[in-house]
């Protein structure tokens, strides 16, 4: 077209994609023009700001790297990797959550019930699961994908002094559908405010940095969703303020102690009483 104005630029534009041989890749590409060209009429974008985003944008890109993506953090603060979540889940279903930056393939397998304690500081807990259908049959196929922070708030990818497989594992669920983690509490701690996300984006509007204390899962079954989660601590203080919309009510659990001497034992506890958090995972069929 040679005389393009503003009737006509965003059907234009988006037609010019209408030969990306992927049906579902010709459908996004094309919603998303339409999308960005109704966000610059609606707000009548300027020449600065449409040359403000694009430098954002380059400061992103420059400060990502294989172990950080400024770019899935830009998603999560702008609440699109929890859409996206919410989405996918199935109402009858545990919901999912973030995966957030730090999962890594390759966790060790243990066997439950597993102990990741070591030689971490912080307070030992257990963590014991269901994992079953969504009318509570269980699903003794089924496996688990686990990794957390270290009482220091960080993860092995940016802490030096902790061994790569530090607080994670991949493990399988007994004939039951059950398994149980012995491991320390996971502690709140703070998205990067190193970055453009941070500096540029979420300080300015006075919003906080912090994400509730969680441990993250994929938990999987043949024949089911997999599902990508956390559970967080019902005493953790900032599950009104998750940085990144993580938090749902149905992946909130509370510790509470149990006599369970044989567990104290096992994982290093003087006494007989262990806090334990009891969480029931269930998958919705593909």
């Amino acid at each position: 077209m040679r005389d393009i104005d503003l009737t006509n630029i965003t059907e234009a534009a988006a037609q010019t994609f209408q030969g990306l041989p992927d049906a579902r890749q010709r459908v996004l590409v094309q919603a998303l023009v339409k999308s960005l060209h109704q966000y610059a009429k609606d707000t009548q974008l300027t020449h600065a700001e449409w040359r403000a985003a694009l430098m954002f944008l380059h400061r992103v890109g420059d400060i990502s790297s294989d172990k950080r993506s400024e770019f899935s953090l830009l998603s999560d603060v702008m609440g699109l990797s929890s859409m996206v979540d919410l989405l996918a889940s199935d109402p009858s279903a545990t919901p999912g959550s973030v995966l957030g930056p730090f999962h890594a393939l390759g966790s060790p397998w243990l066997s439950s019930p597993a102990n990741l304690i070591g030689a971490n500081d912080g307070q030992r807990v257990l963590l014991r699961a269901s994992v079953c259908d969504t009318s509570g049959q269980p699903l003794p196929a089924a496996t688990i994908d686990f990794w957390q922070n270290a009482a220091n708030g960080l993860y092995w990818q940016i802490d030096p002094s902790q061994p790569p497989d530090n607080l994670r594992c991949q493990l399988k669920v007994t004939a039951e559908g059950r398994f149980e983690i012995a491991t320390i509490r996971a502690v709140p701690y703070e998205i990067p405010t190193d970055g453009p996300v941070w500096l540029d984006l979420v300080q300015p509007a006075g919003r906080s940095a912090w994400r509730p204390a969680h441990f993250h899962l994929i938990v999987s079954a043949p024949g089911y969703r997999t599902l990508v989660t956390e559970l967080f601590d019902a005493e953790d203080p900032y599950l009104d303020n998750d940085v990144v919309f993580g938090v749902r009510d149905a992946l909130v659990g509370r510790y509470h102690d149990v006599i369970d001497p044989q567990a104290c034992a096992r994982i290093g506890l003087t006494g007989s009483t262990v806090p334990v958090m009891n969480i029931d995972i269930r998958l919705a069929a593909v």
